[in-house]
């Protein structure tokens, strides 16, 4: 957990700021934290972190911009340090690996519990935001594959559809319940160029609950559905070209400019296959950009042994990551996975 002084800590810096500056990942987990943060400030400005690798100098022109006077990290896993040494006033809450980065104050529930507990970002900014939308925190959760017990009571009381009480299995809620199509809504609507994505983002913040979306029943509800839509398309195109065989690694890699789909369709195609090891990759400007899944292995061991030597970078959770590597390196990086299988 994070200790309740940091959450009232969170709470304060962002009902108390007059500009701020909310950078948040590009999943449903990171949409769900930026849309709590901004119920506590609508004059918060967001940006998505869309790119590979840490949140780097090359995002101090946007602060420049704004000139924000307090900036919020949200589900970022690597920032870098010279960044941070450009800035003030960065709060940065989060759940991956925990960092030892300085200037910046740092809020991440896997330090007290050693590891333990990494619960989605977008549970903690339920805590910061006092509770005051459950069926976001669930939607970012799920999107993570978590179901936080304490949030479930609370998200029940008022969606009992959206998940029902059989499903315990986070994957089951992510695939089969109303709950987890918000979620993949969520996710596909952050595809996409900025401009698009973030028009998106701005009809999502005047979005009271998540019946405008499922019954397309606001103008607002409508918007979301039909850029959902246009993803969905793609994706279910790509989805049917995957073929399973008796290797426990399922590789799966196509040739799009257009967006990036590997990490839906991993969890998905892992969802369907439970025993495999999943690769899934897009292939683009000479690099394998991918993700990788297992429910048996050490995904993060194995990718940061699999990557040693290899032109290429990536990082993630225990059982789900992302990765790019060289073109040149591919081969020499799957027999890197694959003897570590083996």
């Amino acid at each position: 957990m994070i200790p309740d002084e940091q959450i009232l800590e969170l709470r304060k810096a962002i009902t108390e700021s007059a500009r701020p500056l909310i950078f948040f990942d590009d999943d449903p987990d990171g949409l769900c934290s930026f849309l709590q943060f901004y119920s506590l400030n609508n004059e918060a400005r967001g940006i998505i972190f869309k790119r590979a690798g840490p949140l780097d100098s090359f995002f101090l022109q946007k602060v420049k911009e704004f000139e924000p006077d307090n900036i919020f990290i949200l589900d970022v896993a690597e920032v870098s340090q010279e960044f941070l040494d450009q800035l003030h006033n960065v709060h940065w809450l989060d759940h991956h690996k925990p960092s030892k980065l300085k200037n910046v104050k740092y809020y991440n529930p896997m330090i007290k519990s050693r590891g333990k507990d990494n619960k989605p970002v977008s549970y903690f900014a339920y805590q910061v935001a006092a509770k005051k939308d459950p069926w976001l925190a669930m939607v970012g959760c799920v999107g993570d594959w978590h179901i936080p017990k304490d949030l479930v009571k609370d998200f029940r009381k008022e969606y009992p559809d959206l998940l029902p009480k059989e499903i315990k299995r986070p994957q089951d809620a992510l695939f089969s319940t109303k709950v987890g199509e918000i979620s993949k809504i969520f996710s596909f609507i952050l595809k996409g160029d900025n401009a698009e994505a973030m028009a998106c983002v701005k009809t999502l913040t005047r979005i009271k609950d998540p019946y405008e979306i499922l019954d397309h029943s606001t103008s607002q509800g409508k918007f979301i559905w039909k850029n959902f839509m246009r993803h969905n398309k793609i994706y279910e195109d790509i989805k049917s070209r995957v073929k399973v065989s008796e290797d426990k690694i399922l590789l799966f890699s196509y040739q799009d400019n257009r967006t990036s789909l590997t990490s839906e369709l991993s969890n998905e195609i892992l969802y369907l296959n439970p025993e495999k090891f999943i690769i899934i990759c897009r292939v683009s400007n000479g690099n394998y950009k991918c993700s990788l899944r297992s429910s048996k292995y050490k995904v993060r061991e194995i990718l940061q042994k699999a990557l040693v030597g290899l032109e290429g970078f990536g990082g993630g959770h225990m059982h789900a990551c992302g990765c790019q590597v060289s073109e040149k390196d591919w081969e020499q990086f799957l027999k890197n996975i694959r003897e570590q299988l083996d």
